[in-house]
């Protein structure tokens, strides 16, 4: 019960905070709060794997893709294909660490079209190919269990 009363006490904070926040504030929370940049995110979050374009994800939050871009940037410090791209990797980056699945199911998982094509993002991203990240995240969780 004690574990529930702080999920809803973590919540009402996080809601509060959120209402609270001026016009001119930056952030995550800030464009969650943002009714056409919310959309987007909520969007980008629950269909990662779609395959996005600026100009559909404009459609769906009924702005141009002009002020779809500056206005996300504005909220986010990036542009909406970055943040997915970004997105997409984080996710990749937890799978490899969570799971057993193979990086080309992880590739595929994650929205992109072939194994070399995450690993070449992947790289950028992390600074080293998913396998690789693989290896010391779990060396290092089995150098922390001991």
């Amino acid at each position: 019960m004690l574990a529930r009363l702080s999920e809803v006490l973590f919540a009402e904070t996080l809601r509060r905070y959120a209402r609270n926040l001026t016009g001119d504030q930056t952030g995550w929370l800030a464009g969650a709060r943002d009714p056409q940049i919310g959309k987007a995110l909520t969007l980008l979050h629950q269909q990662p794997t779609y395959p996005w374009t600026l100009a559909e994800l404009a459609r769906e939050t009924g702005l141009s893709r002009t002020v779809l871009s500056e206005r996300f940037r504005h909220f986010l410090g990036e542009p909406p294909m970055t943040y997915l791209t970004r997105w997409r990797l984080r996710l990749g980056a937890r799978a490899l660490t969570t799971t057993s699945h193979s990086v080309t199911e992880i590739a595929l998982d994650t929205g992109y079209e072939s194994e070399a094509a995450f690993n070449r993002a992947f790289k950028r991203e992390y600074g080293q190919p998913p396998a690789r990240y693989r290896r010391g995240k779990t060396n290092a969780t089995l150098a922390a269990a001991s």
